[in-house]
């Protein structure tokens, strides 16, 4: 029997886990936690994330948000196998190296990233390179994470998963009664950055939900104005609508904002648009047309160049227009729509735990191991070992500190 705690920082990384989690043998003894950090979900962001999942089944409880204490005395007693850190990179650099070493017996770790990752980056690679395994979810994103891993050392192996959300697609059919009447655009929190261009977004929707009545128009949420996400938002979309609202520039009443897990909302989708997200190759797995916008550019900084010759770009007049796309086939078979038998992650896995009870397996070699790198670690052992709140108020009272003494 093999044992494997899933451990999540925010809400974006915790459906990940879930759906992974689904992925394993049947036999698999799993346990799935949040450990607590300034990021961490909220108890309806936690429901959304594992929705449609077995740690979202009915009668099941929720993952508990555990404080890093708490989280390495729960491994201590649970003494898994393999131990999957779901979170982001300086959270799991400080597990790695210091909440969950030294384990007996000692656990496979493994990480990944929890959507599109291209093009790889140095850094996602730097913080992970403590793991045995990197999980990602295209033979592009495993040979350029590989290639890095040449050039850089350190780490593990690179292992290809196919994305857990793709699963989802029918789950929320039963809901929709096979009705499509609605248009679904799923917000990134990091691009596009300029209030301006988050407003035209708005602008766009509006105008067509004011040209097609027929279609419920809905700004899908990862999360509401006062809740935490894995990149912070500064303008967000509720916010920017409902003062567009208050100018008199939309009728607020056009477009709904709404939270809760994606596949119900695409279950009623006739159109989906995003400037970003993986929530896009959601829609493609649920035969819904879809938008990427290309008005903002398409660039690594846009997190969208992986959807270049996908056929699924389109601008801000197009989705006035609801001229929605279908992706091209090969395009799909190249990113993240491989063959099931190319998949290897949980094979993988499994071969990593038997070298350890062999004891033949070598740690992983972090690559930030070093007094270089020792007050980065502990800035991020601070988010996970001084509550939230606390963290909060401190840098409030700083930049209160900082202003007065730029006033003297």
């Amino acid at each position: 029997m093999t044992r494997l705690l899933a451990v999540a920082d925010s809400d974006s990384y915790l459906k990940w886990a879930a759906g992974l989690l689904d992925a394993l043998p049947e036999d698999w003894t799993t346990d799935l936690v949040v450990v607590r950090t300034p990021i961490a979900p909220s108890a309806a962001q936690i429901a959304a994330a594992v929705s449609g999942t077995r740690a979202g089944a009915a009668g099941r409880e929720l993952p508990a948000v555990l404080p890093a204490r708490q989280l390495r005395r729960t491994a201590e007693r649970f003494r898994p196998d393999v131990v999957l850190l779901a979170c982001t990179g300086p959270v799991v650099d400080a597990l790695a190296a210091e909440t969950l070493a030294g384990l007996r017996p000692r656990p496979v770790l493994v990480s990944g990233l929890p959507g599109i990752s291209v093009p790889a980056t140095e850094k996602a690679w730097l913080f992970r390179s403590g793991c045995d395994l990197f999980v990602v979810h295209s033979g592009r994103e495993v040979a350029e994470f590989s290639a890095i891993g040449r050039e850089l050392g350190g780490g593990g192996a690179v292992a290809l998963a196919r994305l857990p959300y793709l699963d989802l697609g029918g789950l929320g059919a039963e809901t929709g009664g096979g009705v499509r009447d609605r248009v679904v655009f799923a917000t990134q929190a990091k691009v596009p950055r300029r209030r301006e261009e988050r407003e035209n977004v708005l602008l766009a929707l509006a105008a067509l939900a004011g040209a097609r009545p027929d279609l419920d128009v809905v700004v899908k949420l990862r999360a509401r104005d006062d809740e935490r996400q894995t990149h912070n938002e500064r303008h967000h979309y509720e916010r920017l609508w409902n003062a567009l609202a208050d100018e008199g520039r939309v009728d607020r009443d056009l477009v709904r904002f709404a939270a809760g897990p994606m596949h119900e909302h695409l279950s009623r989708a006739a159109g989906f648009v995003t400037v970003s997200s993986t929530a896009a190759l959601e829609a493609i797995a649920g035969h819904v047309p879809l938008l990427v916008l290309s008005d903002f550019g398409v660039s690594a900084e846009m997190i969208n160049l992986v959807f270049e010759g996908s056929g699924c770009l389109g601008t801000l007049d197009d989705l006035a227009k609801a001229d929605f796309r279908t992706p091209d086939a090969e395009w799909c078979r190249a990113n993240y729509f491989h063959d099931a038998s190319a998949t290897d992650w949980t094979g993988r896995v499994a071969a990593l735990v038997s070298a350890v009870r062999a004891g033949t397996l070598e740690p992983a070699r972090s690559l930030l191991d070093g007094p270089e790198h020792a007050a980065a670690r502990r800035r991020a052992r601070l988010r996970l070992e001084v509550p939230p709140k606390v963290l909060r108020y401190g840098y409030r009272a700083k930049r209160r500190m900082r202003r007065y003494l730029k006033a003297l």
